[in-house]
C-alpha cells in the first residue's frame, strides 16, 4: 500500500493550534481511490458545523480510471467523531470563537483514510510577523552552527 500524507502548511502559520483529533471521513469508493494516488488537496479546505454534524468542504480530485461514476471533486464529507467530542467541539466554536482546521489526511493500518483536525485560534498579522522572524533567526543559527564545524 502507497503511504499517503497530505497536509496542509499555511495551518501552522495562519492559527495557533489548541488541540488537536483524529477524524474517520465519510467516502465514496472513488474518493478513496483518488486519495490512495495522492490526489486530494487541503489548501482550501475548512470545517463547519450543520446541525450537530461536523462536515469538512475539500477538494479530492476525479478518479481518472471511474467513468461516469465519478465523485464531485468539492463536495461536502461528513467527519465522523465522537458524540462527546462533537459536543465539545460545538461549544467551543460558538462560546469561544475559536475554528476547526484540517491539519493532515493520511491512511491507517486498515487503510481507512483519517483527517487530523485542530481546534484553533487565528493569529493576528503581528503574530505571524513575530513567528517569521523567529524562524529566520533560527535559521541563522543553525547556519551559523554549520560553519562552525567545518
Amino acid at each position: 500500500m502507497s503511504e499517503v500524507n497530505i497536509s496542509n502548511k499555511k495551518v501552522f502559520f495562519q492559527y495557533e493550534i489548541i488541540d488537536k483529533y483524529i477524524a474517520g471521513i465519510q467516502l465514496l469508493g472513488t474518493e478513496i481511490k483518488s486519495i490512495r494516488m495522492g490526489r486530494a488537496s487541503l489548501v482550501d479546505a475548512y470545517c463547519h458545523f450543520y446541525e450537530n454534524e461536523l462536515f469538512i468542504k475539500m477538494t479530492i480530485s476525479e478518479y481518472k480510471f471511474a467513468g461516469h461514476y465519478n465523485h464531485e471533486p468539492n463536495r461536502e464529507r461528513k467527519l465522523l467523531l465522537t458524540s462527546r467530542e462533537l459536543k465539545f467541539l460545538k461549544k467551543k466554536v460558538q462560546t469561544a470563537g475559536l475554528t476547526i482546521v484540517p491539519i493532515k489526511m493520511f491512511l491507517n493500518d486498515k487503510g481507512l483514510a483519517k483527517l487530523q483536525i485542530a481546534l484553533a485560534k487565528g493569529k493576528s498579522s503581528e503574530d505571524k510577523r513575530e513567528n517569521m522572524k523567529q524562524k529566520d533567526a533560527d535559521r541563522e543559527m543553525d547556519r551559523a552552527k554549520k560553519n562552525n564545524k567545518y
